[in-house]
């Protein structure tokens, strides 16, 4: 087998010190980290807070909606989900209209439980935006990078 070509050391670290991919990954871990221990104290992870914020809606959504809402596939919501159903703090039920499908909902454990992180949640987020120099424009900037782009597969943000 060929000798493979060599990175220089130089292009590494021109990597390392400019490449967005990283630098957000960074950034996202340290600020799940944050929000972790944050909402510790109401028995959530960062994770958790936000499933349970996405299913706090007037009727059972449709588990592709709340997957496009996270950002995630529905493989890697049904496994955040067990956890939660196993607590009690969400339910999972067929589609009415389609049986092939399902619906998720907040139960009334789901919406206490998303009611005590809520507090713990807002002040670190009031925090976090004091840190930043233009928090809209970052909020932005994020909104932009997870927009659906041509050619790649990727669910749209829901509303609702």
């Amino acid at each position: 087998m060929p000798d493979a070509p060599a990175v220089s050391l130089q292009t590494t670290l021109a990597v390392r010190d400019t490449c967005l991919c990283l630098h957000t990954q960074r950034a996202a871990r340290a600020l799940a980290r944050r929000f972790d221990e944050v909402l510790r104290p109401a028995g959530l992870t960062n994770g958790q807070f936000s499933l349970l914020n996405a299913l706090n809606g007037p009727a059972p959504a449709p588990m592709s909606q709340v997957a496009a809402t996270l950002g995630a596939d529905r493989t890697t919501l049904t496994a955040a989900l067990k956890p939660l159903v196993r607590e009690g703090l969400a339910l999972v039920s067929v589609d009415p209209d389609d049986q092939r499908a399902r619906r998720v909902a907040l139960t009334a454990a789901g919406r206490a439980r998303l009611a005590a992180a809520l507090p713990l949640w807002a002040a670190a987020h009031a925090a976090l935006e004091a840190e930043l120099a233009d928090p809209d424009r970052a909020r932005g900037d994020l909104l932009a990078l997870s927009a659906p782009r041509p050619g790649l597969a990727a669910a749209p943000i829901c509303d609702s």
